[in-house]
């Protein structure tokens, strides 16, 4: 009983240390020799990145803007003296040109005190014709004539002040434009009418499209610069830069600027949306893929290249424009060779293969 006890202590004993060899003495296997062998030759193999060819050229930059479109004048149409309305000619969407008569008030006896004032012309003209003739012949003294001219001058005010009234009771458009809105209907009275607004008129033509741009992009901007207008109607129009304002908004901090759009036909409406594109000078640039922008170590924003011995190295850039399918970037030496596939996967003074971004891609 002792020995058969004794054994088995010593077969655990045995098959305890043989366990622990495994551990504390590894040999290797087939397996980790190859891998190891494997690793080795990998890593005297340089990291295969795919490269383009760029260069610096000069690139004509758009400044984008969303903005609308604005009526270049309005004004709202008032009564300028009392009475009732007898006639209005206009209704909304109505085209009138200058002088067109929009409303005429009743006549609240203006026409008979223009006529009365008239009369009073007269007879003072009358009144001066016969003492000048009785001065010339000695039967009148001259002092009479001073009176009699002054009181001519007065009728001849007064006959003014009532031809003025009566103007007064027609209502005209100053200028040529579209009636976008009637706020009064014929009958409406009396003493309310003075100072009363008849309704509203815009001019369509020019019409305005109209952006705010922030204090950074205002320097590029000058008037008269040639401008494309894109409105949400889908259709494309040509304008120029009218006016650039030189004092910033005081809630936005913004810049107004008015683009002047040709409208003859009417054709554009007041108070669309509308994107304009501002050409700006053109500036040295290089077009890079959208996808070959990465970030350093250090947080810039750049791209990585390959010199002529195969070692990476980064270069930060600022942005000039982003568009669809590229990104315009300054920084970029002329000619180098941007990395443009794999720029993820290395880092910067590592030795790599670089080939042509199309061989790169037939090689995986």
């Amino acid at each position: 009983m002792k020995v058969s006890r004794i054994a088995a202590l010593g077969v655990v004993a045995a098959a305890t240390l043989w366990i622990l060899s495994g551990h504390l003495l590894p040999r290797e296997s087939a397996e980790s020799s190859a891998a190891i062998r494997t690793n080795e030759s990998d890593s005297k193999k340089p990291f295969r990145v795919g490269v383009a060819q760029t260069s610096v050229v000069p690139h004509s930059r758009k400044l984008v803007l969303s903005g609308h479109t604005e009526a270049d004048r309005r004004v709202i149409l008032t009564a300028r003296t009392g009475g009732i309305l007898s006639d209005l000619k206009v209704r909304r969407g109505s085209a009138v040109k200058a002088g067109d008569v929009i409303a005429i008030l009743s006549d609240e006896a203006r026409e008979s005190q223009v006529a009365q004032a008239r009369s009073l012309v007269v007879q003072r003209q009358t009144e001066l014709d016969v003492k000048q003739r009785l001065i010339a012949t000695g039967a009148a003294p001259k002092l009479d004539l001073v009176n009699l001219e002054a009181q001519l001058e007065a009728a001849k005010a007064a006959m003014a002040t009532a031809a003025a009234e009566l103007d007064r009771g027609v209502i005209r458009a100053p200028w040529a434009g579209v009636i976008s809105d009637v706020t009064v209907e014929v009958g409406k009275a009396a003493f309310s009418m003075a100072g009363a607004d008849i309704g509203t008129l815009v001019a369509l033509d020019p019409m305005l499209a109209v952006v705010e741009v922030s204090e950074r992009r205002l320097a590029g901007i000058k008037v008269g610069d040639m401008t494309e207008v894109r409105l949400i109607t889908g259709e494309t129009v040509h304008g120029k830069v009218r006016f650039v304002s030189k004092t910033a908004s005081q809630t936005t901090r913004t810049y107004r600027i008015e683009i002047e759009l040709p409208n003859a036909d009417g054709a554009i409406p007041d108070g669309i949306s509308a994107e304009v594109s501002i050409p700006l000078a053109p500036i040295a640039a290089t077009s890079v893929a959208r996808s070959a922008l990465t970030f350093s170590s250090t947080g810039d924003l750049g791209v990585r290249i390959v010199d002529a011995n195969g070692i990476v190295g980064f270069v930060a850039v600022n942005v000039i424009e982003d568009e669809q399918t590229v990104m315009w970037v300054g920084g970029v030496p002329d000619g180098a060779r941007v990395i443009v596939q794999g720029q993820d996967f290395v880092r910067e003074g590592q030795h790599v293969e670089a080939v042509p971004a199309g061989e790169y891609s037939a090689s995986r």
